[in-house]
């Protein structure tokens, strides 16, 4: 542990030149006296590493030392395909590992190469969760994905909607972040089905190892998985009218279904009318949850069928008209 900790303080000098006690100590996780002593040991080991007293003061190596111990070790470089998501590595465990990966290869580069992967990292920056939302933050998250990276069986006992709880034997094959929410992929019954890591209420490992089947694509899978899910969550068309405005609040309202259905709508030859509301078949979902996403257009969408839909969206208005006074 220390020799893995003295390496990181090495690498943190060589990439970024003088940094204080303090600075060190809070990279390392660890107290300003224990950075004390690794530099005494790094410099016992014929590291040519000296300190600057005084207040800008701090360590730094002789210039133009650099080390050659950057190998990455095997969870190291697993962790670099999360480089651009660094809370999705923490989530997963990987927040440290994925830290140290990252020194070795800035160690590694040359200056000018290093000077520009610095530049790129301070210009550009990829936030997954869409707005007003996190990533989740799940207890069993890391225990699902060590089951996957090692290929190890699980006993899950998960909350299926209605709610109602189910135990599962699980192979793990992957793991998908989608908008700040994680699911596992996973053979269950010798068919591939998808699981909100969230709903896991509890997991054991069951310490049997399983075979990955070599064919298994998780991004092909989830392509697929994704499309047919969406077809059954809104597997309820409506014929709507759509104000020139809600025409523009589509994508933002009603997501990228409705977006597809807008550009379907026109390039089928569709025309606003002489107010410029344009008529469309909309997929919305099944029950209450439809009425909400209508609603959200307010005085700018008007049902026009199924007739049930239009009854249920005009008593939701009435309600509304009542309670607002």
């Amino acid at each position: 542990m220390r020799a893995g900790r003295l390496l990181t303080a090495l690498l943190l000098l060589q990439n970024r030149g003088r940094m204080t006690a303090e600075e060190l100590a809070a990279e390392l996780e660890v107290s300003v006296r224990t950075v004390y002593r690794d530099i005494e040991a790094l410099s016992a080991s014929g590291v040519p590493v000296y300190a600057d007293r005084g207040r800008n003061g701090g360590y730094q190596l002789v210039a133009g030392y650099r080390t050659r111990l950057t190998g990455l070790t095997e969870e190291e470089a697993q962790s670099l395909s999360l480089a651009g998501l660094p809370s999705a590595a923490a989530e997963l465990g990987l927040g440290t590992v994925l830290a140290a990966a990252q020194l070795k290869l800035s160690a590694a580069l040359p200056p000018e190469l290093r000077g520009r992967a610095g530049r790129i990292a301070e210009r550009f920056h990829l936030d997954v969760p869409g707005w007003h939302r996190g990533i989740e933050s799940l207890p069993v998250l890391s225990a699902v994905a060590d089951a996957v990276w090692s290929a190890r069986r699980i006993r899950v006992r998960y909350e299926r909607w209605g709610p109602r709880e189910v135990e599962r034997t699980l192979e793990p094959l992957g793991l998908v972040l989608k908008a700040g929410n994680w699911y596992v992929v996973a053979r269950s019954a010798g068919a591939e089905r998808t699981y909100r890591v969230s709903r896991i209420r509890e997991l054991t490992d069951l310490g049997e190892q399983f075979e990955r089947p070599a064919e298994f694509d998780l991004a092909g899978y989830w392509q697929e998985w994704s499309a047919q899910f969406e077809r059954r969550m809104y597997s309820r068309p409506a014929t709507v009218r759509l104000s020139p405005r809600a025409q523009a609040l589509v994508p933002f309202y009603a997501g990228s279904v409705g977006a597809r259905a807008l550009q379907a709508a026109l390039d089928g030859g569709a025309e606003p009318d002489g107010e410029g509301w344009l008529t469309i078949r909309l997929p919305v979902e099944p029950g209450e949850p439809a009425i909400g996403e209508l609603l959200r257009f307010g005085p700018h969408l008007e049902v026009l069928e199924p007739a049930d839909l239009r009854a249920e969206v005009a008593a939701a208005i009435e309600e509304m008209g009542r309670i607002h006074g």
